[in-house]
């Protein structure tokens, strides 16, 4: 029997779970206070917050790390690399503590298993934020200065294409789908026999606003903004991913409360500005099943907000003649860590390195 031990850093949230084999014994979510995490200026100055948090966890729950076969944790950022299982060695660790390529507490996740490995389960990571297989053309941006980038939610997008396939009695490998994941941000990408080929960078300006995204914004409008003198490179920054889209409309980012206001309250704008969100949602999906000339076999939409039945269906009307859609609420980042690497361990899946 192979015992995982897996990790998830989140801002302010510590996911825990144990695997053994391939079977999820137990899972738990570790809040942390937000005043104090605030008190750190760094994440790496997390270290012994989260260390703690989870050698606690371990004891409540008997778990002996010199007993376990792997620790897992979601992946940290590292020059660009192809998905799958990894083992977390030196050149990672350094990748990731230069912040070259990127910082997000997840990066303090690869530490902390790395840590633990030296009691002897081995450290891994799966399907990295920095997971890159577009092809050649899904780079151009129409500026030669500026490449598009594979930046979205590559963990939970394998792993809802992968229990789709599983759920249908088909391989991953063998299709083409077209995953949406909607949370803070909104993910959409093609999965093309395996690989993710095309997907816009919600993270930092790429397609559809989300909660508290701006996105897509018209560039020239943009470039008057950040030259007008009104505001500073920081503010401006805030505006893209902070104080943009939803929380720009109607000052909010729960869709739930945003419902409440628009159904139960009447307001038409915030009504509105749900509709709008899901219509440009919508419309990548649209463009993303061209990538694949519209052979696409299914789309997923996963994340939080798939929850929404009023917002589900605004985005099933609109894209419904593509292919038929399935709904994967919430996230799948845990099971997806520890079942691949349960996967790796028994030799079903190989075991990269950077």
């Amino acid at each position: 029997m192979k015992k995982i031990f897996v990790i998830n850093l989140g801002s302010t949230s510590t996911k825990i779970a144990y695997f053994e084999d391939d079977k999820c014994i137990f899972k738990e979510t570790i809040s942390h206070d937000a005043d104090e995490i605030k008190k750190y200026e760094t994440i790496w100055e997390q270290f012994d917050l989260r260390k703690n948090a989870l050698d606690k966890f371990m004891d409540e729950h008997g778990i002996k790390v010199s007993e376990l076969d792997a620790i897992v944790s979601r992946g940290g950022h590292t020059e660009p690399l192809p998905s799958g299982v990894y083992r977390i060695n030196e050149k990672m660790l350094n990748e990731s503590r230069s912040m070259k390529y990127g910082n997000h507490v997840s990066d303090l996740g690869l530490q902390l298993a790395n840590e633990y490995s030296k009691l002897g389960p081995i450290a891994f990571t799966v399907d990295t934020p920095c997971t890159d297989e577009f092809e050649p053309l899904a780079r151009y941006s129409g500026l030669k200065e500026i490449e598009r980038l594979s930046r979205f939610h590559v963990l939970n997008h394998k792993a809802v294409g992968k229990k789709f396939a599983k759920d249908h009695n088909k391989k991953y490998e063998d299709l083409n789908l077209i995953v949406c994941h909607m949370g803070g941000g909104t993910s959409v990408a093609v999965h093309s026999k395996g690989r993710l080929i095309d997907g816009n960078n919600g993270l930092d300006g790429d397609g559809p606003f989300s909660t508290d995204r701006s996105c897509g914004l018209p560039v020239g409008q943009l470039i008057d903004m950040c030259y007008s003198g009104k505001y500073t490179y920081e503010e401006m920054r805030r505006k893209i991913k902070g104080l943009g889209g939803l929380m720009s409309y109607v000052g909010e980012t729960d869709v739930v409360k945003i419902q409440k206001k628009a159904f139960e309250e009447n307001n038409v704008a915030c009504k509105e500005a749900l509709e709008a969100m899901c219509y440009q949602t919508a419309k990548e999906i649209g463009a993303m099943s061209t990538v694949v000339n519209g052979n696409v076999d299914a789309i997923l939409v996963t994340g939080g907000i798939a929850n929404s039945e009023f917002l589900m269906n605004e985005i099933i009307k609109r894209v419904k003649f593509i292919a038929p859609v399935y709904l994967y609420p919430g996230e799948f980042e845990m099971e997806s860590l520890g079942i691949n690497v349960y996967k790796a361990l028994i030799g079903e899946v190989p075991i990269k390195e950077l």
